[in-house]
């Protein structure tokens, strides 16, 4: 079955790409959950608009990927969440989170889908985090978790 992503599926594609999935995979999971869209000759000329958004928010090359790698790992971020008397949060913290708290301490607008947590981020302490900038580069920052008063 042939396919276009619409948003990036690890070990398959990034948005826009045309892939050939078996069709159990394409039916069942990647359409549905939204992930693809099947393809036809229409469906091809919206490639155009899913990759100019991409480009928009993505790291333009190598260059500009290490520069925003320097910047993110200068970068002291703290996040202030509900917690309880013994430092456990109530719930956990999430990747829009983390780049809200990012661009509060004066970092770049980054893409949560590319943040890899640690495991469930649930107590108060502080998490090494690893962001995707670049299929070369990647950056890691420390993420102070803190209770909020």
């Amino acid at each position: 079955m042939k396919i276009i992503l619409t948003q990036e599926v690890t070990g398959l594609g990034t948005p826009g790409d045309i892939v050939e999935v078996k069709d159990g995979y394409g039916r069942n999971y990647l359409l549905p959950q939204g992930f693809a869209i099947p393809w036809s000759k229409g469906a091809e000329k919206q490639i155009v608009t899913i990759k100019r958004a991409r480009s928009a928010r993505e790291i333009r090359d190598l260059g500009h990927a290490n520069e925003v790698k320097t910047q993110l790992e200068g970068l002291k971020v703290s996040l202030a969440v509900r917690a309880g008397r013994e430092g456990r949060l109530y719930g956990s913290v999430t990747p829009a989170e983390v780049v809200e708290a990012v661009q509060k301490a004066g970092g770049p607008a980054l893409d949560r889908r590319r943040l890899e947590l640690p495991g469930h981020v649930k107590s108060v302490g502080d998490y090494k985090v690893q962001i995707k900038l670049h299929p070369e580069v990647a950056a890691v920052f420390t993420l102070k978790v803190t209770a909020a008063k």
